[in-house]
């Protein structure tokens, strides 16, 4: 994979005209080259790379010598010969000499903007365990003593045990004097200090919001500081929202990040106004760089009359490299905190199978309403009821408006039951797995498997099962919950194994798929 790595740079960068290494021995690239099997006109074309073992991951011909672009377009792939006639005075040619070239990733699922935005705030992210923790939000306060609130995240709720429920007295610790709101690793759990809490108007007589959790000490009800999925926007509606100028900013950081991943097109999983503005905005100043299909935000409780509003946002905020075409609809949380939507109960005293963010019957009436006016509908469904309930609403919107091209996302996919299997081809709806989850950490060793048992654990991200049943996969990091960074998570598609340490046991084996698999998804 390293290796992969360092020729995809160079590709991207153009900066291939150097000297290069000899081909290793058995390298797949040595497979033969078809003449032009993508063959469009003969004008002499803006550049051409011709001297390498391109992988089109293209089922007529896998392998070629070389491309030729022109207009932004790709005009020819074939061999070093038939490029010669695409060859003029203005044309700038690159030799890659041997070296391997394929097309830039896309990232199915990813939220660029706030990830950037938590980054560059107190970002928790990869540290290890709660002194970490600590000492990175004790410096966040000392380093920006005049900030009005401590925000950032990427937390992990393994180091707080089963449920993942941080307690305030943490924070209050460190910071007693101003509000500080911490989003987890997943997005699905946010912490907050008491002043936080205050702020709200948290206190041991709110009840839960209809989607979300107040996590409560038992003896007293008072909040201990934790807010499981809905109950999250109970605090954040009170963080002072950025700015212009740090929306920008936050893009542009994650913008180098993917083009440093070679990553060059994504679906952002949840953009509102302030998103939308800013990724039209870069684009139009030619600094984007990127083509988006942002996802807009299904509330929950807005009903059918949103979607009038969302038909004006994609007519907005549409650019050349931006189209908001699709609508995120959350159908349940996660198996962490027992907000997945489960067919069969969770093994915890509650007996609870987790909260379906939109009653099913009436999800299909959203569904079908979407679909009719032409959006891509993007779910998150985690557990196996979700799905279920996901796919039920397209076959529902199928069977009012007919098939149609929308390529409907279903996104994370944790457990899938295999009488729905078959239905991602038969319905043709895009599987939308995040590869890196698929191992097992402590996620799901501690806080998965205890709480659903060893046969539900076996269809937990079945990617070579709907790859076989003949459905599109596709790839996403759903960063900042894990990496952007497309090569661990191609390794742990085909392993099955932590990426970094290589040291956890394989992870229901049937499931590891191909290195070409892994490449198509991406």
């Amino acid at each position: 994979m390293k290796k992969t790595l360092v020729v995809l740079s160079c590709v991207l960068s153009a900066a291939c005209g150097g000297d290069s290494a000899a081909p290793a021995a058995g390298d797949p690239g040595a497979s033969p080259a078809a003449k032009g099997h993508y063959d469009v006109d003969r004008a002499p074309a803006d550049a051409v790379y011709r001297g390498g073992r391109i992988y089109t991951v293209h089922p007529a011909t896998e392998w070629a010598d070389a491309i030729a672009i022109d207009d932004g377009r790709i005009v020819y792939v074939g061999d070093d010969a038939g490029a010669e006639s695409y060859i003029g005075n203005e044309t700038r040619l690159y030799e890659l000499r041997g070296r391997m070239m394929m097309p830039a990733f896309q990232d199915a699922h990813v939220h660029p903007i706030g990830s950037a935005f938590d980054a560059l705030a107190c970002d928790l992210g990869g540290l290890d365990g709660l002194a970490a923790y600590r000492r990175r939000i004790s410096e966040c306060a000392s380093g920006d003593p005049d900030a009005a609130w401590i925000t950032g995240g990427g937390w992990s709720r393994a180091v707080f045990g089963p449920g993942g429920s941080p307690s305030r007295d943490i924070l209050d610790e460190i910071v007693p004097d101003r509000p500080v709101y911490l989003t987890s690793a997943d997005g699905h759990s946010g912490w907050a200090n008491s002043v936080a809490l205050a702020r709200a108007g948290i206190d041991e007589n709110m009840p839960d919001p209809p989607d979300g959790i107040i996590d409560r000490d038992p003896d007293t009800g008072e909040p201990v500081g934790s807010l499981q999925e809905g109950a999250m926007s109970l605090v954040a509606r009170h963080v002072p929202e950025p700015d212009a100028e740090e929306l920008m900013a936050a893009l542009r950081y994650a913008r180098d990040m993917f083009h440093a991943y070679g990553i060059t097109s994504l679906q952002d999983a949840n953009a509102l106004d302030p998103e939308l503005e800013t990724y039209v905005a870069l684009d139009r100043a030619g600094e984007l760089n990127l083509r988006v299909i942002p996802a807009l935000w299904w509330a929950r409780d807005g009903g059918e009359a949103q979607i009038r509003e969302f038909e004006e946002l994609r007519e907005r905020y549409r650019s050349d490299n931006v189209a908001p075409i699709s609508v995120k609809i959350m159908q349940d949380g996660v198996i962490e905190n027992y907000t997945a939507a489960m067919l069969e109960p969770y093994l915890v005293d509650s007996g609870t199978r987790g909260i379906p963010m939109v009653e099913p019957e009436v999800l299909k009436d959203y569904v079908t309403a979407l679909d009719a006016a032409g959006f891509q509908v993007h779910f998150h469904a985690i557990g196996d009821a979700a799905v279920r309930q996901s796919l039920d609403a397209i076959e529902a919107a199928q069977a009012a408006n007919g098939e149609r091209d929308l390529r409907h996302h279903i996104s994370h996919l944790q457990i899938v039951d295999p009488a729905d299997i078959p239905r991602f081809a038969e319905l043709d709806v895009v599987a939308n797995f995040q590869p890196l989850w698929a191992y097992a950490d402590s996620y799901v060793v501690d806080l998965t498997i205890p709480f659903i048992g060893d046969e539900r654990a076996r269809w937990m991200y079945p990617i070579k099962s709907v790859i076989d049943a003949g459905a599109r996969v596709a790839f996403g990091s759903d960063w900042s919950v894990s990496t952007a960074n497309p090569f661990p998570q191609i390794e742990t598609a085909i392993t099955r194994v932590d990426a970094d340490n290589h040291d956890t046991p394989v992870m229901n084996p049937e499931q590891r798929i191909t290195l070409a698999e892994a490449l198509e998804a991406f």
